[in-house]
């Protein structure tokens, strides 16, 4: 009798080994897979970031190009000046 309960009390230790070495690997996979989240938060961050800088310059040269055209379009010439182009009128 009292191997039986010897027995079973091996075998329930080694369950509960069992048992803490599967709650360790979830902790490290959720602890890797948070890393993983938080850099492809960041790379879509910075890629988010990235075009809308380029959205950015992207209008304003197309807004350029338009102050030039209706500029020309009037008859004007653009005249550079300190910081802006002007459109002369002839």
């Amino acid at each position: 009798m009292t191997d039986l309960k010897k027995s079973h009390n091996e075998t329930s230790e080694t369950d509960n080994d069992a048992n803490r070495i599967a709650v360790h690997s979830i902790d490290d996979r959720q602890k890797i897979d948070s890393q993983q989240v938080s850099i492809k938060s960041w790379s879509k961050k910075l890629l988010v970031v990235i075009l809308c800088v380029a959205s950015f310059y992207g209008g304003w040269k197309s807004y350029e190009s338009n102050m030039v055209n209706e500029c020309t379009a009037n008859g004007g010439q653009m005249v550079d000046g300190q910081r802006t182009m002007i459109c002369q009128l002839s």
